[in-house]
């Protein structure tokens, strides 16, 4: 009998250390996974759900995650669609804690340029929140002419007038690294 329970005793070690074992390799491999993963990754793990985006300007966007590309995402509010570059984000609430790569190398080419220049060609009415905006401002209103390699030059018109040469009151070019967000009024798919 003192065998049994010697053998007994021993596989119980063995099965926990086994245990013990599968889940520390679990763990390990859980926090390589993390170490590799962007912030792309993270906000493409959580599209679809509800988040609120604080950018480097203090101003605060909260809306449900339904694009995350490569160098820039999209919320929708109630009202609007906000494209948002990466690099003017300062803190994200909500995400999920799932990253999800890219699978599609077409959609990993697609950038902040590739929309914009998609926003130019729609003549779409669209407000502009500048990195150095004051919260309080609500950003400048106009159509974008043109996209550049790093720059687009805003057409500044009145709100819910068209763009045409004699209601341009000035363009103003405006680099990428200037850009906070970019809101338009929401009418289904960007």
């Amino acid at each position: 009998m003192r065998w049994d329970a010697l053998f007994n005793d021993l596989e119980a070690q063995f099965e926990e250390g086994d245990k013990l074992s599968v889940e520390a390799e679990i763990a390990e491999r859980s926090r390589v996974e993390a170490a590799g993963a962007g912030v792309a990754d993270r906000l493409r793990g959580s599209v679809g759900t509800l988040v609120k985006v604080h950018v480097e300007s203090g101003a605060i966007f909260e809306g449900t995650l339904t694009y995350a590309g490569a160098d820039a995402f999209v919320l929708n509010d109630k009202r609007n669609q906000v494209l948002i570059p990466h690099s003017a984000v300062s803190r994200y609430a909500g995400l999920g804690r799932f990253s999800l790569g890219e699978p599609s190398v077409v959609r990993s080419r697609i950038g902040l340029s590739n929309a914009l220049r998609a926003l130019a060609r729609d003549r779409s009415e669209l407000t502009v929140i500048l990195r150095d905006t004051n919260v309080l401002e609500s950003g400048v209103t106009g159509v974008i002419d043109r996209v550049g390699l790093d720059y687009i030059d805003l057409a500044d018109v009145r709100p819910g007038e068209s763009r045409r040469a004699l209601q341009v009151r000035q363009v103003s070019t405006i680099p990428f690294s200037a850009l906070a967000a970019i809101r338009s009024p929401y009418v289904g798919e960007l």
